[in-house]
């Protein structure tokens, strides 16, 4: 039997706590990451809530963006340009109906309080996070998407295909959507394009 020497040991130590640390590294951005799209999308839910003051339409202008850009640009820095803050409106806008559906199904035989905290939209970031696997990149890609049945469609397969901004706009452009729509074998469109990623 061989013996294992110090080295060796230390060897497999530094390996292992190399792994630690990326793996820490990835958990952390990938929470940053879901975080501050969590944010965008609550900054956007409460962008609309101004304009409409309780109507059921707003009375949209572009000042209060500009204003909010000027205001938030000279407070946080960079991030809050008036065409982003229009983005987190949109954001808003596109999947307003899918957060409440979502935290239902997630949180459900939860008691009454946490359902109308869900329905109030009183979820803290984190909660809200728990929604928003993809980056803010890859959901500005997604709102270029009108129909609602195809944005799901390729948010699902990103997430599921782990894909980059990029793969995910190549699958956009090469339609893969209306591929799989008009194949016969549907998985075998969906598992080619996973696998050429």
């Amino acid at each position: 039997m061989r013996k294992i020497t110090k080295t060796q040991n230390y060897s497999s130590l530094i390996t292992d706590l190399a792994y630690l640390i990326e793996q820490g590294r990835k958990a952390t951005i990938r929470y940053v990451n879901t975080a501050l799209v969590a944010t965008y999308w609550l900054i956007g839910r409460r962008i609309v809530e101004y304009e409409q003051k309780g109507k059921e339409r707003a009375e949209y202008g572009e000042e209060l963006l500009k204003k909010l850009s000027k205001d938030l640009i000279s407070k946080f820095g960079r991030g809050f340009s008036q065409d982003n803050l229009e983005a987190m409106r949109n954001f808003y806008l596109g999947y307003k109906g899918e957060i409440s559906e979502t935290a239902s199904w997630k949180l459900e035989g939860q008691n009454s309080e946490t359902m109308s905290r869900i329905s109030s939209g009183s979820l803290s970031i984190r909660e809200y996070s728990e929604r928003f696997l993809l980056s803010w990149s890859h959901y500005r890609l997604l709102l270029h998407i009108d129909e609602p049945l195809k944005r799901e469609f390729y948010e699902a397969e990103c997430i599921r295909g782990n894909w980059s901004v990029r793969q995910l706009d190549r699958q956009i452009q090469s339609m893969l959507y209306e591929r799989t729509a008009l194949s016969k074998r549907k998985l075998a469109v969906i598992a080619k394009a996973h696998k050429n990623q």
